[in-house]
């Protein structure tokens, strides 16, 4: 049996580890969707973004948040009766197969600045799927990294 080279060994390794090319084409639709959902529902407080971007069966994560589509946007327009519209402030996002990440800085109506850590799972072009991670950003830190 031949062996390979060095190269030619490093070659087939990093082909088998990249991504296939209708996955990035479809990570990136995802990322595409929950970017656009982000800043219509946070950001510009359409609540009606929901019912555009959120499956049926939507699933929630967050123990604060009621499940399904229907609850949600009682919940956010309770939430964003009167609130004027901001750019939302995403520091980060990335996609691999049906999930998409986004690393977040949200402040709070109290001024407080959290750090947010949103997971969407995509199904059938609607986001089907919602985990959340939230940290307050502390006023000191024992470290100058910052959270974002």
């Amino acid at each position: 049996m031949k062996r390979l080279s060095s190269g030619a060994l490093a070659l087939v390794l990093a082909l088998c580890a990249a991504p296939a090319f209708a996955g990035d084409a479809q990570a990136t639709q995802n990322k595409e969707l929950v970017l656009r959902f982000y800043q219509q529902l946070f950001g510009d407080k359409d609540v009606s973004a929901i019912d555009r971007y959120l499956a049926e069966g939507y699933i929630q994560h967050n123990p604060m948040v009621p499940t399904g589509r229907a609850p949600v946007r009682l919940l956010f327009e309770k939430i964003f009766a009167g609130a004027p519209k901001t750019q939302v402030d995403i520091r980060r996002v990335a996609a691999d197969g049906d999930l998409v990440w986004l690393h977040v800085r949200a402040p709070g109506p109290d001024g407080r600045v959290s750090a947010i850590v949103d997971i969407f799972r995509v199904e059938g072009g609607r986001i089907a799927e919602h985990w959340d991670v939230i940290q307050p950003v502390p006023e000191q830190a024992a470290n100058t990294n910052t959270m974002f």
